[in-house]
């Protein structure tokens, strides 16, 4: 089995549990699992978790991500993409690159989306995408995301190529269709990829034809993206032997059982990884409980990486 983390450069057409589909045919191996969806008709970067990877996938720091995508002005669609019915028409044949730099600033920085019906957002546990697909359109509460960067690539009409960088949770459609509607023509999506995810970058990445025309086995050997790596931004803390014997019986480890750190333990923390020669968990140190003063660790996951392509850089 494989533990890590592979990422995919996903093509238009499929959606990312295909994705995984495909993987778990051509790798014979079935613990695998992505870390975020991409779009049917969207391309790019899509982390694959493999094997012991599934575990860690909680304590990934995905909360940038990357895109590059085109949105046309003057044609609105219910599904605010390429995919979707046309619902309103308008000439944007007005429009000037400086008009259209002019709404740019508006969205960037922390703004307000509303997250579109044709989406995986659940609502009363149904997805909002099957409600709209009968015809339904129900009420949903506005969410704050952060813009970090939105640069014009290229204009021309009735295009507009650009490059994002957002939070987690951004909706690059929402964003195209409120563009639109700001320089009041309307706009849909019609072509998106994803660039990074976090960590993961597009020149990380394999295609599927890749893996399909070639050994995996000998394909993956550099490929692969280590537990310990994909966690990197995470505080390391060292076990003792026997601390390393209670996490494998399932068993929390106590302060006791750490090896010295330099410096000082934050008093509470999420996602520390416990190391002993290779990586054994995932931790998180609990705060002082009423007045005892004793700071407790929970164990949050048990890694078994017996794999050959298992590595710790």
């Amino acid at each position: 089995m494989i533990d890590g983390f592979l990422v995919v450069d996903k093509p238009s057409g499929i959606t990312s549990h295909d994705v995984v589909s495909i993987l778990r045919r051509t790798l014979k191996q079935k613990k695998i699992g992505h870390t975020g969806t991409l779009d049917p008709f969207a391309t790019g970067v899509l982390p694959i978790a493999l094997g012991e990877g599934t575990k860690a996938i909680p304590y990934l720091d995905e909360s940038i991500k990357e895109y590059q995508g085109v949105m046309r002005l003057g044609i609105s669609t219910d599904t605010l993409d390429l995919t979707g019915t046309i619902v309103a028409q308008k000439d944007p044949s007005h429009l000037t690159a400086e008009m259209i730099h002019a709404v740019i600033p508006a969205f960037t920085g922390t703004i307000v989306q509303l997250p579109p019906m044709f989406s995986a957002i659940k609502q009363g546990g149904v997805p909002l995408y099957k409600l709209a697909r009968r015809g339904e359109t129900v009420e949903r509460k506005e969410r704050g995301v952060v813009i970090h960067s939105l640069v014009i690539d290229r204009i021309s009409l009735p295009d507009i190529a650009f490059t994002v960088r957002c939070s987690r949770g951004t909706y690059v459609r929402t964003l195209a269709d409120d563009i639109g509607a700001a320089l009041g023509v309307g706009a849909h999506l019609t072509e998106l990829r994803r660039t990074a995810s976090g960590s993961f970058h597009q020149l990380d990445s394999i295609t599927l034809a890749e893996l399909a025309s070639s050994n995996p086995d000998e394909l993956l050997q550099g490929r692969v993206i280590s537990i310990k790596k994909a966690l990197a931004g995470l505080l390391e803390l060292g076990l003792t032997e026997s601390g390393c014997k209670r996490i494998r019986n399932g068993i929390a480890p106590s302060l006791h059982d750490l090896e010295p750190f330099p410096g000082q333990l934050p008093e509470s923390g999420r996602g520390m990884l416990l190391f002993h020669g290779e990586l054994q968990a995932v931790c998180d140190i609990m705060p002082p409980e009423h007045d005892s003063g004793f700071q407790r660790m929970k164990l949050c996951r048990v890694f078994n990486l017996l794999s050959p392509l298992h590595v710790s850089v």
